[in-house]
Order: structure tokens, then sequence, then C-alpha cells
């Protein structure tokens, strides 16, 4: 599969392990390249960020609706192996429970869930934004059927960012929606589970949002309660924290966390 790839890499002294991003629904890899990528490189580390299949630049799109977790799976697999060594992997949303399906048959150095998918799916966060905000969860579904065609920046507001993004950032992140596959979504709900979860093997890092319209901070601290460890919530921030006003401290929690548990 030809799958996209942007990479940034240390112009100095370089850490000995890579980062891997892997994006969640309705994006690509762009979002990790606006501040996340440069930030990780200028601080030693080679970082990478990819596309799925049918997302950004990667190939694919014509079958999107027809895309699976699995598919997405080999995806992830298919970068691990082009790169020089075992990487940290880094998931948002989707991607963190792309993330957990990768690590049922594989091994890492460690693991960051940024806003991820509980372990048990997408059902409870479809069913609370059902009643919080049904007509959200209306136009996300016109998004993953129609891509934005029939939807507006407004919505990528709600759904992803805190009161505190800025008209103009929003109107530059709207270009970086995409599509997303109708059969991925039913994988999330309980067609392919996790088929076991526990305490993980490898350092892992669990982080929320105080104000994530999918993933709320009771919904972040299950997953860390899943694998054994605490959550990190950051207030006064939505869902994309990758994008928010607040994005380095994000990145600084991840940096320090790196730093005191990663060695190669």
């Amino acid at each position: 599969m030809n799958l996209e790839v942007i990479s940034r890499q240390p112009a100095g002294s370089t850490k000995a392990v890579p980062l891997l991003f892997v994006h969640g629904a309705f994006t690509g890899a762009a979002v990790w390249d606006v501040h996340f990528l440069s930030y990780f490189a200028r601080h030693g580390y080679p970082a990478y960020a990819f596309s799925l299949r049918g997302h950004g630049a990667s190939a694919g799109h014509a079958n999107l609706p027809w895309h699976s977790l699995a598919d997405y799976v080999d995806d992830l697999s298919q970068i691990v192996a082009m790169l020089d060594c075992p990487p940290i992997l880094i998931g948002h949303s989707m991607g963190g429970m792309v993330i957990q399906k990768y690590l049922e048959t594989h091994s890492v150095l460690g693991t960051v869930l940024m806003a991820s998918t509980p372990p048990h799916g997408i059902l409870s966060s479809l069913l609370g934004m059902g009643v919080s905000n049904p007509l959200l969860l209306c136009q996300l579904a016109l998004l993953q059927q129609f891509g934005t065609h029939f939807t507006h920046p407004s919505v990528m507001r709600q759904a992803l960012f805190s009161e505190h993004t800025s008209e103009t950032d929003i109107q530059d992140y709207y270009p970086l929606l995409n599509g997303e596959s109708q059969r991925v979504s039913l994988d999330m709900l309980g067609f392919n589970p996790l088929r076991r979860w526990k305490k993980p093997d490898m350092p892992m890092l669990v982080m929320g949002a105080e104000q994530d319209a999918f993933f709320s901070p009771g919904l972040v601290r299950d997953t860390a309660h899943a694998y054994g460890v605490k959550a990190v919530t950051f207030p006064e921030m939505g869902h994309a924290m990758m994008l928010e006003r607040d994005w380095q401290k994000v990145a600084d929690v991840i940096l320090g966390w790196l730093d005191t548990n990663i060695t190669v």
C-alpha cells in the first residue's frame, strides 16, 4: 500500500529511538506536522507521521468506506517495518485503537495514547454524544459519509476544539478533515473488539482533554485503569490536543515521559 509519510529529523544530536505518530479518524498525517513533528525533532527525536489508507495523500480513497481496523493495523505494521529501529508509538483518538490492536500481536518500547478510543470501543462515547449533542453526532455522520462537502467549519470547532481556538485556526485546519470508513466505525463498536488488554509490559502514557466531545475524562480514566496507569487530563482543552492553543503543554508532558521512561 502506498502510504504518505511525513518525517522531521533532528538537526543536531539524535536520540536512539524514533517516534511514530498515528492520526485519528477524519484526518491524516498533516495534523502532526503543524506543531508536534518539528517540536520533537528539535528535542532530538526522529519524528514520523503517516496517513492511513484512504486518508491524506495515501492511496485507497476510492475504497475508504470499506477499510477495516485490521487494514489500518496492517498500515501501521508496514510503516514500523520501514524504520531502522522499533519506534515509540503515539496515537490520537482512533489511532490509539489502531495501536492497541497492533499491540495484541507486537511489542514496542513504549506507547502514548492521546484522547484515545477506549479498549471497549466507541459505543459509550456515541451514546453520550447522542444525549448531550445529537446534532453534532448527525453532522459527524455526514462528514463520514460525504467528507467535507456537507459540513461546515463550525462542526470542526464543536468536535475537536475548545472555546479558546481562534476562528483563523479553525479555517486553517478545516482542509485537514477527511472522510472516514463506515466499516472501521463498526469494528470499534464491537465487530472487531480487542481480544484482551492487560497491564502493558512497556511504559505507557494515557492522556485526555477536559473538553473532549468524544472521550470524556471519565472514559480516559477507564482507558488508563484498564492498562494499570494513571491518566493525565489537560484542562480547558478539546479533543485535537496536538492542534490546540496550548499544544505545547501536551508535548512537554510527552517529552518528560520519554526522557524519564525510555532507555535504549
